[in-house]
C-alpha cells in the first residue's frame, strides 16, 4: 500500500530528526571516513577531519563515531562529478550500460541532451530515454533538445517545435533546453526559435549555448537572447569573448573534439568559478580506455591547473550552474555523492558512494537493473530506417563538388575548394549523405579531404544532428554496399572493401546505441576502428566520431547536407 501523504511528512520528519541527532553528535553515523583528506569547494583548500554521513547525506564534518568506519588517512576525498553536457546517445550504449560504464569513473550526475535520438524519433525519443534512465544509480538530468532539426536544411526524422517541448519542463529531472545551435535562428529573431528560449525563461531554467567564433555584436545578441552558457570554445580568445559577456565555460574534452589543452589556462583563481567539464560525445573506447570527468580532471591538473580550481570545475561548479544546490561539495546538508582518489597525480579512483551506498570499487559497479522502456516506444525504436537499396549510380556526380578539410582534433572544417574527381594522391574522398528517415531518395554529394583512407569505404547511421547515413569511400561501389549495409543492420557502423564487410557494430536503436554489453561493444567499436586504420584513416581522426560531425550544418566551414555542401557561414550550396 502507498504511503499518504501525511504518512510520508512523517517520514521526512524522523528522517531530518536522525540527521540532525548525528551531526549533533547524540547518534552513531550510518559511516564515517575517519581523518580523511578532502576538497573543500567553498574555502578552497583541502581539508582534514571526519566525514559523517547519515540517510544518504553528509551530515557532519569534525570528530565522529558511525556503525561502520573507513580509515581514509591516506587518500582524498572528492565531491562526486559532475558532466555538463553529454549526448548519452554518442558513447554507443544504452543508458544503463553508460551509467555502469562511467560509475567506476567517479562520475554521479550527468546533464545529457537528448537531440540525438529526438532527431530520430521526436517527442518519442525524449520519452524513451526518460523511461530509460528512471531510477538509475547515476542521476541522469536533462536538458531538452532545442534544434530538431539542427537547421531547416537538415531532413531529420521529426520536427520539434516550442509547442512539442513545453511538456517536459514539468518533468522533475528536466533541467532546462539544451544547446542552442540554431545562432541564425537567435541573431536573426526568429519567431519559432525565440519561442523556445522564451519558454524555457518562463519555467527559470537554465539556456546552453552551441556558437562557436560568433564576431563581437553578434556575440551581443547571442547572450543577450539568454544563452547561459557554450561548450564549442576550441581556443581561449573565442573563450574568453564568451566569459567576458558573462557565458560560463564549459570545457569539453570528448572523442572527436579535445579542447582542454586550449582552455586550461581558465582553471586559475580569476576564471574556474565560471567553468565545468563535459564530454559532450564520447564513445565507449574512451569510456572503458582513460575514463570519463576523472581523465578531463586528471589531464588538466597535469597541464598545470591547481587540483582544487579543477575539483570545482569537475563537480561544484556544474552543480551550481543546473540549480543542483544539494550536490557537488563536501559539507553538512550535502548528498553523499563521494570520489575516493588515491593522490591527485595518478588520481585513480578507488570507490565511489551515491547517497552513502557505495556503489563502485576497484573499477567495478555493482550491479543493476536498468529499467525497461515501454513496448510502444521501443518497437519505434527499432523501426527507423526507410530506404530503397542503392547501387554505384546512386552516388555518380557530373561537375565540381566542394572539398570538406578534416583537421584532427577538431570538428571544425576548412574550406578545401572544389574538385571534379577522387583523387587518392591529394587524399580527396567522395563523401555521400543519404536520407533514411522517409525514402526522400535525397543523396547530397562532395568530397572529403584529410580522412585518409586508401581503399573501401567506411559508413555510420550516426550523422549529426540529423542522423542519417553518412558515408566515405574512394570508389562508388564501395560506398553503395557499406550504405546499404547500415541500413540492413538497423543502424551501425560499417567498415568494407571490394564489398567485403571488414568489420560492423550494429546499433539497432535508433540506428545510435547497441542493445549489447559495454565490453562487447567496446570491442566490437575498437576492430571497427582497427579495420578504418588499416585502410588509412589518418591519426588525430576518429575513424566515426570525426566523421558524423560532417553532417552538422551549423559549425563552420562547409558541411554536407542531403542536398549537398554547404558554406555555413555564407549559408548558402557550394
Amino acid at each position: 500500500m502507498a504511503e499518504t501523504c501525511t504518512e510520508k511528512a512523517g517520514s521526512r520528519l524522523r528522517e531530518k530528526q536522525r540527521i540532525l541527532s548525528v551531526a549533533a553528535g547524540r547518534e552513531k553515523a550510518d559511516l564515517v571516513f575517519k581523518n580523511a583528506r578532502y576538497v573543500n569547494v567553498f574555502s578552497n583548500e583541502i581539508c582534514r577531519a571526519d566525514i559523517a554521513l547519515a540517510q544518504g547525506q553528509i551530515v557532519g564534518i569534525g570528530r565522529y563515531s558511525g556503525r561502520q568506519e573507513i580509515d581514509t588517512s591516506e587518500k582524498i576525498i572528492l565531491p562526486g562529478f559532475l558532466d555538463a553536457h553529454v549526448h548519452l546517445e554518442s558513447s554507443l550504449l544504452l543508458p544503463g550500460a553508460f551509467a555502469g560504464a562511467v560509475l567506476p569513473h567517479g562520475t554521479t550526475t550527468v546533464i545529457a541532451d537528448p537531440h540525438e535520438i529526438a532527431n530520430v524519433m521526436g517527442t518519442a525519443g525524449i520519452q524513451y530515454m526518460l523511461e530509460a534512465t528512471q531510477g538509475l544509480p547515476v542521476d541522469v538530468r536533462f536538458m531538452l533538445p532545442s534544434c530538431v532539426p539542427a537547421t531547416p536544411l537538415d531532413e531529420a526524422g521529426a520536427v520539434l517545435d516550442a509547442g512539442e517541448l513545453e511538456p517536459f519542463y514539468a518533468h522533475p529531472r528536466v533541467q532546462g533546453l539544451g544547446e542552442m545551435m540554431d545562432y541564425p535562428g537567435i541573431l536573426e529573431g526568429k519567431a519559432r526559435t525565440l519561442e523556445k528560449v522564451v519558454d524555457a525563461q518562463a519555467h527559470g531554467m537554465r539556456i546552453d549555448g552551441h556558437a562557436p567564433d560568433l564576431a563581437p555584436h553578434a556575440l551581443n545578441a547571442y547572450v543577450a537572447a539568454g544563452i547561459y552558457s557554450d561548450h564549442e570554445c576550441h581556443d581561449l580568445e573565442d573563450a574568453m569573448q564568451k566569459l567576458r559577456r558573462g557565458q560560463f565555460i564549459m570545457i569539453r574534452e570528448g572523442t572527436a573534439a579535445r579542447n582542454l589543452e586550449a582552455l586550461s589556462p581558465l582553471l586559475c583563481q580569476q576564471y574556474a568559478q565560471r567553468c565545468m567539464f563535459c564530454t559532450d560525445d564520447c564513445h565507449v573506447n574512451e569510456l572503458c580506455d582513460r575514463g570519463h570527468i576523472d581523465h578531463i580532471l586528471r589531464r588538466a591538473i597535469a597541464l598545470g591547473a591547481d587540483p582544487v580550481a579543477a575539483v570545482k570545475a569537475a563537480s561544484f561548479n556544474a552543480a551550481q550552474y543546473f540549480g543542483l544546490n544539494d550536490r557537488g561539495a563536501i559539507a553538512p546538508g550535502y548528498r553523499a555523492d563521494l570520489v575516493m582518489i588515491d593522490d591527485f597525480e595518478s588520481l585513480k579512483v578507488e570507490r565511489v558512494w551515491i547517497k552513502g551506498q557505495l556503489w563502485a570499487q576497484d573499477g567495478v559497479a555493482r550491479e543493476f537493473t536498468p529499467p525497461a522502456v515501454s513496448p510502444g516506444l521501443e518497437q519505434h525504436a527499432r523501426d527507423t530506417f526507410h530506404l530503397k537499396r542503392l547501387s554505384a549510380e546512386d552516388f555518380a556526380h557530373s561537375g565540381p563538388l566542394g572539398v570538406i578539410g578534416m583537421m584532427g582534433g577538431e570538428i571544425t572544417t576548412l574550406d578545401a575548394g572544389c574538385a571534379r574527381d577522387i583523387d587518392l594522391n591529394q587524399d580527396i574522398l567522395k563523401i555521400a549523405l543519404v536520407e533514411r528517415h522517409s525514402n526522400t531518395g535525397h543523396i547530397g554529394l562532395g568530397f572529403l579531404k584529410g580522412y585518409g583512407l586508401r581503399a573501401g569505404a567506411v559508413a555510420t547511421s550516426i550523422a549529426h544532428d540529423a542522423h542519417n547515413i553518412v558515408a566515405v569511400g574512394e570508389n562508388e561501389a564501395d560506398i553503395a554496399a557499406a550504405v546499404n549495409c547500415v541500413a540492413e543492420l538497423g543502424g551501425g557502423i560499417v567498415v568494407l572493401r571490394n564489398g567485403n564487410v571488414l568489420a560492423q557494430l550494429a546499433l539497432p536503436v535508433a540506428g545510435l546505441m547497441s542493445d549489447g554489453a559495454c565490453t562487447k561493444v567496446d570491442e566490437e567499436l575498437a576492430l571497427a576502428k582497427k579495420a578504418a586504420r588499416a585502410l588509412g584513416v589518418s591519426d588525430g581522426i576518429d575513424p566515426f566520431m570525426t566523421l558524423s560531425f560532417m553532417a552538422l550544418p551549423v559549425i563552420p566551414a562547409l558541411r554536407l547536407t542531403t542536398r549537398g555542401v554547404l558554406d555555413v557561414r555564407q549559408g548558402k550550396m557550394v
